[in-house]
């Protein structure tokens, strides 16, 4: 599959501690890719830098072959992110919220309304269009965040534990979303901690820790390497490489 972005040998450092330490991976087309690792580990440093959030102290992102640094509007146009903390505003609907969000990426008219209501239909909010975030539930809040990040047809998706917290209906619902934006032509990078949804959604793995990439590869192949070892699933493997120690 041809590459969508490419992160090369990333370094950050915060005072006199290096939190990422040369990360290079790729992001392939129509690909779910799971990051995963403890907390701490240089995940959110790693993400901010790819979204031009935090700058990088050395190392380089191409998105479609193209240095970011250089393109980043188109970039950016082509980026949706969904951070960990709900960013929505609490006094406009649930439809301006989102219609809000697309203005920013620069839909207008009719493509602008067309791409909201795609979106909330999307997760699952349409029938809710008019009601406002407070009286939304965690896991409706979760999903409008989404519907926010997705309102401008992204090729690259990152959601940072967008299940945090939620009721399982839905969980299930931003899972099957996920999918149906894979298969639309969004490449999406997921971090998450919950590794029954990694099993059920990714294709490759990078694990990382302490601003390395401890492991990376597809699910099946790294699953099938440490059933050799006695362990059988993504969890153990996870726990395996990572240590059983408390990150909190």
């Amino acid at each position: 599959m041809k590459k969508v972005l490419e992160i090369k040998e990333l370094k950050k450092s915060f005072g006199d501690r290096q939190v990422v330490k040369g990360i290079t991976f790729d992001i392939r087309e129509k690909e779910i890719v799971g990051l995963l690792g403890p907390n701490g580990a240089g995940k959110s440093t790693v993400t901010n830098m790819i979204c031009t959030i935090l700058n990088m102290d050395e190392g380089s992102v191409l998105f479609k072959g193209k240095y970011v640094k250089e393109n980043q509007e188109e970039f950016k146009r082509q980026l949706g992110l969904v951070p960990q903390d709900i960013a929505l505003f609490s006094d406009l609907s649930a439809y301006d919220n989102v219609k809000f969000f697309g203005s920013l990426y620069g839909l207008k008219g009719n493509e602008l309304k067309e791409s909201t209501k795609e979106a909330l239909e999307n997760v699952g909010l349409w029938d809710r269009k008019n009601d406002y975030p407070d009286s939304f539930s965690g896991g409706m809040k979760r999903r409008l965040n989404i519907a926010c990040s997705i309102v401008h047809r992204p090729k690259i998706l990152i959601l940072d534990e967008p299940t945090v917290g939620i009721d399982p209906q839905s969980r299930n619902k931003i899972l099957e979303v996920t999918k149906k934006l894979r298969d639309e032509g969004t490449s999406v990078i997921y971090i998450s901690h919950y590794m029954e949804e990694v099993e059920a959604i990714c294709s490759r793995l990078i694990i990382v820790d302490e601003g390395k990439i401890i492991e990376e590869g597809y699910k099946e192949e790294i699953k099938k390497k440490y059933k050799e070892k006695g362990l059988n699933s993504l969890e153990e493997i996870f726990l395996y490489l990572t240590g059983k120690e408390l990150r909190d």
